[in-house]
C-alpha cells in the first residue's frame, strides 16, 4: 500500500541531496516546500514536491494508493531522540521533593538515591513487567512524534540485570514500529558494594559484562558516565577501548556536572556523540571541531535539575553541529516529549526554531548513526513522518510549548 499526502501547507526539512548533518550557521537554514505533496511507497519516501508538479488523477481510483488530504496541515520528519533511558521500573517522584528542597544530584546519589534507587527497583522487577512498562513509554513517544529512539541500559549495574535491560530493548526493537538503537551503559554509576573499590567494578564491566553483551549481540553502542563523582577519564578510556574491540562505537555522558575531560576522550575514540555538555569551554569546542562526534544537548535534564545551560550560541558560532535529545529517564528528565525539548532549546538555550528543528531531526539522527535513512524528507529515506494539526507556521511548534500538535503518525510507511 502506498500513501500520497496532498495539499500539505508546508513540508518541513526537505532535501534534494541528503546530508549527514547540519553544522554551524547552516543550522539556521530550513528547507521547506509550501503547498506540497509527499508520496510514500514500500516504507520509503518515493517523491515529494509542489502540488503544481503532480498529476493527482494518475492516483485516484487506484486501490493500492491511500490518498490523505492534509487540508493545509504541515508534515514534519519524525523526531529522532538519540539519548534516553526509558527502560526502567517505577518512578522517582519522591526525589523530586528532595530536589525542590535544594539537594543536588550528587547529594541524592550519595544517599543511595538517583541511579542506585532505579537499580534496586529494576532488580526486583521481572523482564516481562519491565517490557510492558517500557512499551507504554514507547507508545507515548510515538504519539508525540518520535520515530527513532536510542535506549540505554545502566540501571542494572550487575551483569544479570544489565543483560535483562538489553534483552527488553531487543524485544522492543522486534515488536514496535519505531526505529530503536541500543546502548550498553554498565558504567552508569558505581554500585554501593563497590564504593571505595571502583576499579574492581570497572574490571567487572570490561571482563564480564562487555563480552556477554557482545555474545548476545545486544548493543549497538557503548557509553560511560564520565563526570565528577562517577567514572574518571582513565576508567572511561579502558571501558571504551574494551567495547570497541567488540564492535561497539562509543557514546559518552560528558561534562554534565563539571569539566571532566569526557568530551576529549569521546573525540579521541571517535564517539558518535558526546552528551549533556553543560560545562563546555574553548578546549572542548576545539576538540569537537573537525571531528565526527556530534555534540548532543539534553535541555530537559538541565531544566528539571535547575542546572546551568551549555553555551550553545558559542558552539554554533564556532561551526559545530548540535543535536537535541530528551534524556527520558525517571530521575532527571521524566519526559520523552521532543516537541517540549525543542521549546526548551528555543526558550532556554536561545536556539532559533530552525536550529531546534534541525537539531531534533537530521542531527539527532546522526547522533544515532541513522542520518542516511532518517531525519529529513529525502527520496529513499524511511517514511517516518507526522502530520500536524492546523498550525499557522512551523515556528508555532516550539512556540506552543504545552500543546499536542501531532495529528497523524506514519512510521515505516504505515499509519500507526
Amino acid at each position: 500500500m502506498s500513501i500520497l499526502i496532498i495539499n500539505i501547507k508546508e513540508l518541513i526539512n526537505t532535501e534534494k541531496q541528503s546530508r549527514l548533518k547540519v553544522c554551524g550557521k547552516d543550522m539556521a537554514n530550513l528547507s521547506t516546500i509550501k503547498n506540497a505533496y509527499l508520496l510514500i511507497e514500500n516504507e520509503k519516501i518515493a517523491d515529494f514536491g509542489s502540488m503544481e508538479e503532480i498529476d493527482i488523477n494518475q492516483f485516484e481510483g487506484n486501490s493500492d494508493v491511500e490518498i490523505i488530504d492534509a487540508k493545509n496541515r504541515m508534515v514534519f520528519p519524525s523526531y529522532c531522540d538519540s539519548h534516553t533511558h526509558l527502560v526502567y521500573s517505577g518512578s522517582r517522584e519522591i526525589e523530586y521533593g528532595d530536589k525542590i528542597r535544594g539537594l543536588s544530584y550528587e547529594e541524592i546519589a550519595k544517599r543511595g538515591g538517583g541511579i542506585l534507587n532505579s537499580a534496586k527497583l529494576l532488580h526486583n522487577t521481572s523482564e516481562d513487567s519491565l517490557y510492558e512498562q517500557a512499551l507504554g513509554r514507547i507508545d507515548e513517544i510515538i504519539k508525540l512524534g518520535t520515530g527513532a529512539v536510542e535506549i540505554k541500559s545502566g540501571y542494572g549495574l550487575n551483569t544479570e540485570d544489565e543483560l535483562k535491560m538489553l534483552r527488553v530493548i531487543k524485544r522492543l526493537k522486534e515488536n514496535t514500529e519505531i526505529t530503536i538503537k541500543s546502548t550498553f551503559l554498565g558504567a552508569h554509576s558505581i554500585p554501593a558494594e563497590y564504593r571505595g573499590n571502583q576499579s574492581e567494578y570497572v574490571d567487572l564491566v570490561i571482563n564480564e559484562m562487555i563480552p556477554q553483551v557482545a555474545a548476545e549481540d545486544l548493543a549497538d553502542y557503548i557509553d560511560v558516565f564520565c563526570d565528577k563523582g562517577f567514572f574518571t577519564v582513565e576508567e572511561t578510556d579502558r571501558i571504551l577501548l574494551a567495547g570497541m574491540k567488540y564492535g561497539m562505537r562509543p557514546k559518552i555522558h560528558a561534562n554534565e556536572l563539571n569539566y571532566s575531560g569526557g568530551i576529549q576522550i569521546g573525540v579521541k575514540y571517535n564517539a558518535l556523540s558526546v552528551d549533556h555538555l553543560e560545562f563546555t569551554g574553548d578546549a572542548e569546542i576545539e576538540a569537537l571541531l573537525n571531528s565526527e562526534t556530534m555534540p548532543t544537548l539534553l535541555p530537559g535534564a538541565a531544566f528539571f535539575l535547575g542546572m546551568i545551560d551549555p553555551p550553545v550560541r558559542k558552539m554554533i558560532d564556532a561551526g559545530l553541529p548540535i543535536a537535541l535529545a530528551s534524556d527520558y529517564n525517571p530521575g532527571s528528565s521524566p519526559s520523552g516529549n521532543m516537541k517540549f525539548i525543542m521549546s526548551l532549546a528555543c526558550i532556554k538555550l536561545r536556539m532559533l526554531p530552525e536550529e531546534a528543528i534541525n537539531a531534533c531531526t537530521i542531527n539527532s539522527a546522526y547522533a544515532m548513526g541513522l542520518s542516511e535513512t532518517h531525519g529529513s524528507i529525502a527520496k529513499n529515506k524511511i517514511a517516518n513522518v507526522f502530520i500536524t494539526k492546523e498550525i499557522p507556521t512551523y515556528e508555532f511548534m516550539p512556540y506552543a510549548y504545552g500543546s499536542d500538535l501531532v495529528e497523524t503518525v506514519i512510521l515505516n510507511g504505515k499509519i500507526v
